[in-house]
Formats: C-alpha cells, sequence, structure tokens
C-alpha cells in the first residue's frame, strides 16, 4: 500500500499542511517503503555473521541504523538533484521542486537522520565506530555521478552493498571476505534493476547530458548488461552458500529468487517499457523481502538460534 493511502491527499492543495501531512510529505520524498529493497539484505548479514539469531538489541540498532543512513543518503539526493527534477516531467512532482518542502527543510531533516544513524552506530560493535564514515561517503558522492559517468548505477549499487556488510561487521566486530562477497553480489543486483530503471530516462538523460547506461549505450545493450549482473549476482549468492555450507533451504530461497531476476528481466524489452515499474519496485521488493526470510528459516532450521 502507498504512503498515504486511504487519504486521497492531494498534494498540489496543501497550503497549511497538518503534523500528519507533512510526514507523509517526508515519508513520500525519501520513497520509504523503498527501505525494502536495502534492510533485508543487513538482516542477511546478521544473521550470516555468527550463523545464528542475533540479539534483539543488535537487530533493533541494525535497523535504526539503516532506515537513518537511507533517509539521510535520500535527502542528500533530493537536495543535490532538486535543480535537475524540476526539469523532469516524471519527477517535477516531488517535494522541493513542487514546493512542498524547502530545501533547509530537507537540510534539517537530513541531519537529523544522520544523528540517528550515528545513535545508533554507537549503539553497535565498536568497530562501526571507526567505519561509519565509509557508508556515507557513497551516499554523498552518489547524486554527482550522474553528472560524468554511467558508473553512477554501480555506486547506487555499491550504496545498497554496505548493508550487508555493515550489519555482518556490527554483529563481529571484525571485517570478513564473505560480507564483502555478500555487498558485492547485492551491488550488481541493485546496478542491474538501476539501469532498468535508468531505461525511462533515456530522452531527459541525453537532452541534459546526464550518464546512464541506457543513454549512453542504448536500451539493448543495457538489458543485456543487467541480465549479465544479475547473472554475476545469483552465482556469488550460490558460491556464499557453499562456503558457509549452508542447508537447502538457503539454496531453494537462491533458486527462487534466481526465477524472479528472470521474471524481471524478461518484463523489460527494449521497445516496451511498460512494465518496467513492475519489474523495478515489486520484483525487486519481493527478491530481497525473499530473500532474507530464507536465510533466517535456514539459520533457526539448523537450530542455531541465538541463547
Amino acid at each position: 500500500m502507498s504512503i498515504g493511502a486511504g487519504r486521497n491527499m492531494d498534494y498540489s492543495d496543501i497550503h497549511h499542511p497538518s503534523v500528519f501531512d507533512r510526514i507523509v510529505i517526508y515519508l513520500k520524498m525519501i520513497k520509504f517503503e523503498h527501505s525494502v529493497f536495502a534492510l533485508p539484505f543487513a538482516y542477511v548479514g546478521a544473521f550470516l555473521a555468527r550463523m545464528k539469531t542475533p540479539s534483539i538489541a543488535n537487530l533493533v540498532w541494525i535497523t535504526v541504523a539503516m532506515v537513518g543512513a537511507r533517509t539521510f543518503a535520500m535527502s542528500l539526493n533530493r537536495i543535490i538533484d532538486a535543480h535537475i527534477d524540476r526539469s523532469n516531467p516524471r519527477t517535477a512532482d516531488r517535494a522541493i521542486p513542487k514546493g512542498l518542502l524547502s530545501e533547509t527543510d530537507v537540510w534539517m531533516f537530513a541531519f537529523v537522520s544522520l544523528a540517528v544513524f550515528l545513535l545508533a552506530v554507537f549503539n553497535l560493535a565498536p568497530i562501526t565506530h571507526y567505519l561509519w564514515p565509509l557508508v556515507i561517503i557513497p551516499f554523498v558522492i552518489y547524486p554527482y555521478m550522474k553528472r560524468f559517468t554511467w558508473a553512477s548505477h554501480f555506486v547506487l549499487g555499491l550504496s545498497l552493498g554496505l548493508a550487508p556488510i555493515g550489519a555482518w561487521t556490527a554483529i563481529t566486530n571484525s571485517l570478513n571476505i564473505i560480507p564483502f562477497a555478500i555487498g558485492l553480489a547485492v551491488m550488481l543486483w541493485t546496478a542491474g534493476f538501476d539501469i532498468i530503471y535508468a531505461c525511462q530516462d533515456i530522452d531527459f538523460d541525453r537532452a541534459h547530458n546526464l550518464y546512464s547506461i541506457p543513454a549512453g549505450f542504448g536500451v539493448p545493450a543495457g538489458l543485456v548488461i543487467t541480465r549479465i549482473l544479475h547473472v554475476l549476482s545469483i552465482s556469488i549468492f550460490i558460491a556464499v552458500g557453499v562456503v558457509l555450507q549452508l542447508n537447502v533451504i538457503y539454496f531453494s530461497g537462491v533458486v527462487l529468487v534466481a526465477a524472479l531476476l528472470l521474471y524481471e528481466n524478461s518484463l523489460v524489452k527494449p521497445d516496451d517499457l511498460s512494465s518496467l515499474n513492475t519489474a523495478f519496485f515489486t520484483v525487486n521488493g519481493v527478491i530481497s523481502v525473499l530473500m532474507s526470510v530464507f536465510v533466517v528459516a535456514s539459520i533457526i532450521a539448523q537450530g542455531r538460534i541465538n541463547g
């Protein structure tokens, strides 16, 4: 269900929004429902870190850190891209271009979100107290990347791929190659679906000298690259399962995710982008949730329960 459903709120008619309406505007601005893309993979990292269920406290603080970090990233993105959003018909109704929020409002929201993230970080493992800037850096540079290079898709992927790495580190208080492998799989998956998403802006990007793989190489090439990235992502998830000696439940989840990625890629064709939103929003949301559910079920089935 979309944010604000049931109110039938027309944002263009808001002159003196209530507190509830302002909350809805902020949540709509950051696309809060898209947290489903990254947050489940943080849980994947948390559960696989010690091959057992983490403590409730750790799960709560990881969740708070993820929400704070993502909210900061989205707020920053909206500020930096405000003038681009005003020019693009697809994004012209976002909060800043439409005048529902000022850039000052969003800056304040961003700093509060960063403070929430840091509060969570300093309630997690000591190593995170020093490494947290490495999480923030990709959020800061990502909005600028589309002005210089089509590699922006991979910077977005890195931003989401840090979720399992950060959660694993927060649980174990150490670095390990396995979470980086998981993070790489998430990065490739994310870059792939972001290429699909960028197909709808190909004409706008070319007209405004913005970089994306579809704009630079064409939609057919972009969709082929997406398929390659998704095959690599699934391959890495399989390798992680083999190295960690996970059970059939985990691999069943990977097979389902592979089937969904196959379905996602079949929805979008070079001459037909009508199913793009289904491919981007619905399928990818299901993929991330499914992956986390099967990881958790795998750990529980192996009797590796905390306590």
